[in-house]
Parts: C-alpha cells; sequence; structure tokens
C-alpha cells in the first residue's frame, strides 16, 4: 500500500456507480484534489470528460487496454492533457467490482509530439512543392532520411537510400565526399554538385546533441539542373558572341603586308572613337611584331568622321612615329579633310596622299634611299 501511496502515477479506483474509492498522492499532487477531497466523490464530476459525459462508466464494460488521453480542468480552473491506463477489477462472483485507473501528465510529451507532426507536415510539404531532396545520414553515413519531390525526377523513389551508406552509394564524387566529411566533422557547408543526371545545390548541416557532439548530418539538395542549363546555354551564346565579335573586329582592321617593312590598313565605312581604339591597339601591336617601317592607313572607303575620331587618327600617326616607323596617310575625302581643318589639326609633319598606289611609291623610294645609304662605298 505504502508503494501505491508513493507511486509517481496518479493512481484511483472507482466502483460501479463512479465514487471514487482511492486515491494516492500522485493523483493529488497531479490534478490537485488531496485525497480527502477525492473520496466520496463521482469520476464523471470531479474529473469531467468535455465531450463525453459516459467515458469513465465505459471503462467498467470494456476491456480493450487501450490508453485515453483526456483533458481534465485540474483544481484552480487549469486545464492539461492526461494518459489514462485502466484494469477492472472482478469480484468472486466474476462480476466488475470497480476498474483501477493509472494516469499521467502528458500535456508536454502531447504538445511537443503535435509540434512535431507540424514541423513535419511542413517540411513534406516543402519537398513535395519545390524541386528538392530532404535527406539525413548518421555518424556511419547511414541514410536515415530520404524523400523530395526532385527524387522522381532522378529516377529514384521516396526512401530508396535509406539504410544505405553515402560514402558507398557515391564513392565515386570525391567533392562529394569530402563536404559530408567536412560536414560530420562539425563544419555547415553550401556546395554544387553533379549526380544522376542533374545539377544540384547542396546545404549540409550537422546535427548535433544536447552536449554539441555532432551525430549526423541533415541534408537539403535543390535541383538546379534547368537553371543550369541555361546559364551554361548563355555562357556559350556569350562566347560565341564574342568570337564573333573578335572576327568583325578582325575583319573592321584588316591589316595587309604589302611589302616587307611595309603595312596597310584599309578602312571602310563609319570610323568612330571606338573603332579608332581598336585600330590603335591592333596596328602597333602589328608593327612591333612585324617591325615594319611604314604603316599606311588608308582613308579610301570612310565616308565620315567624327571631330573626335580625326583627332585619334592624327594621335595614331605620332604613335606610330614613337616607334620608328612612318604613318602614312591615304585617301582623305573631301569632307573628311574640311573635319581636319575645322579642328585646326595640323598635318604639315604628316605624310599624305591621295590614293594607296602613291603611297607605295613614297614607301619604296625610301627604302631604296635606305639601302643605298646602308651599302659600302665603293674606292
Amino acid at each position: 500500500m505504502r508503494l501505491v501511496e508513493r507511486a509517481p502515477l496518479a493512481i484511483v479506483e472507482y466502483g460501479r456507480d463512479l465514487t471514487i474509492e482511492d486515491w494516492n498522492e500522485a493523483a493529488g499532487r497531479l490534478l490537485g484534489y488531496a485525497r480527502e477531497e477525492a473520496l466520496g466523490q463521482r469520476m464523471d464530476q470531479l474529473l469531467p470528460v468535455p465531450g463525453d459525459p459516459d467515458a469513465w462508466r465505459r471503462l467498467l464494460g470494456e476491456n480493450d487496454a487501450m490508453p485515453r488521453v483526456w483533458a481534465h480542468a485540474r483544481k484552480g480552473g487549469d486545464e492539461a492533457l492526461f494518459e489514462w491506463s485502466y484494469e477492472r477489477l472482478i469480484d468472486e462472483r466474476g462480476e466488475v467490482s470497480s476498474v483501477g485507473v493509472f494516469g499521467q501528465r502528458v500535456t508536454e510529451q502531447i504538445e511537443k509530439r503535435l509540434l512535431n507532426k507540424e514541423k513535419e507536415r511542413v517540411l513534406h510539404t516543402i519537398t513535395q512543392a519545390l524541386p528538392s531532396v530532404l535527406w539525413a545520414i548518421n555518424r556511419a553515413g547511414v541514410f536515415t532520411l530520404h524523400e523530395g519531390k526532385a527524387l522522381d525526377r532522378a529516377g529514384l523513389v521516396q526512401g530508396q537510400h535509406i539504410g544505405k551508406n553515402a560514402f558507398e552509394l557515391y564513392a565515386e564524387s570525391v567533392e562529394g565526399i569530402d563536404v559530408l566529411r567536412r560536414a560530420l566533422a562539425g563544419e555547415p557547408n553550401h556546395s554544387l554538385t553533379q549526380a544522376h543526371g542533374l545539377f544540384w545545390e547542396n546545404w549540409q548541416l550537422p546535427i548535433r546533441g544536447e552536449h554539441g557532439e555532432v551525430h549526423g548530418v541533415v541534408g537539403f539538395s535543390l535541383d538546379v539542373t534547368d537553371a543550369k542549363t541555361k546559364e551554361l546555354e548563355l555562357r556559350n551564346q556569350l562566347e560565341l558572341i564574342e568570337r564573333q565579335q573578335q572576327v568583325i573586329r578582325d575583319l573592321s582592321t584588316p591589316i595587309i603586308q604589302v611589302w616587307e617593312g611595309v603595312l596597310t590598313l584599309p578602312m571602310v565605312g563609319m570610323v568612330d572613337s571606338a573603332r579608332t581604339a581598336d585600330v590603335m591597339d591592333v596596328l602597333l601591336d602589328a608593327i612591333t611584331r612585324t617591325r615594319a617601317r611604314y604603316a599606311i592607313l588608308d582613308l579610301t572607303g570612310v565616308e565620315v568622321v567624327d571631330t573626335k575620331t580625326a583627332s585619334y587618327l592624327i594621335e595614331l600617326v605620332r604613335a606610330i612615329r614613337l616607334l620608328g616607323a612612318e604613318g602614312i596617310v591615304t585617301g582623305i575625302r573631301s569632307n573628311v579633310a574640311q573635319t581636319i581643318v575645322a579642328l585646326g589639326l595640323d598635318l604639315a609633319d604628316i605624310a599624305t596622299f591621295g590614293n594607296l598606289r602613291a603611297a607605295l611609291q613614297h614607301c619604296i623610294r625610301g627604302m631604296n634611299k635606305e639601302h643605298a645609304a646602308s651599302a659600302p662605298q665603293q674606292r
């Protein structure tokens, strides 16, 4: 009897008329009523079950041994959830004389259980709505969770990896294995991987115990295949455009070596500041590479230049001179000449010719003079 009194469970016995015949200390502590207050009271009056006035009476005739979870108003007005197990007591005639019930407060456990279920529903909703996989492994790398909408696209079924070892399944993915090992070592990380023919963006988070020790990893993998494919397509398109632009630049600045030591650059169409800058880079590089003595800018095909471009062309000729070569301008049209005059640019020290033929003759004469000057003198 002393053990019953000191038991941590609420132990209550009531008879066929629902009158309480026994009430231990734990019942008083958990429900708020002292033994003296409870004895002689009816169970359905002292501890009514909301919405079910016959709940306690049914236990006299039922014997399914299933615990009941009921809400009761404790003394003082606050309500709590209790889980009751019961045992029917049989007299010498084989009839039920009373019922013994054993209860414990489960409000916190039920609320925690409901919260966990709600979290599970939220996670399940997310993983089934987004193209993702939620997974977890223990310290040994064995999957304990594996679900998500993206599994279908990967050719897998829900929970397919549970019980299998991640280090064995993905042994060929050196980068992926390294990420898992670091996560198990306590390092949260983010990675991009490729598996099952898809691209994945992954988040791996260590699961820690009460004392901070890591006993697993939870991961969230998002299928980013469509975005990655578009990114690769865009990158390929940009590379193609860059190659095409380079071809266009090469065609727009075709440097021709017409003679050893003589380069010519025929320019056609509209010449603006950006194109002139490209011309300067390409032409100066070609002069340095070929050690040319003359560089001819043929403007025969140029119909219009702006004032800023005309100034650039003069600067280009001067830059050619700094490399030890002579810059020559040919084919200046009347409107281009007017622009140069309007700017007040001085071309007195720049060789200009009406056409390419005249410019080439000038170069040949100049090279012949240099050759004659460098030849040994006969006595």
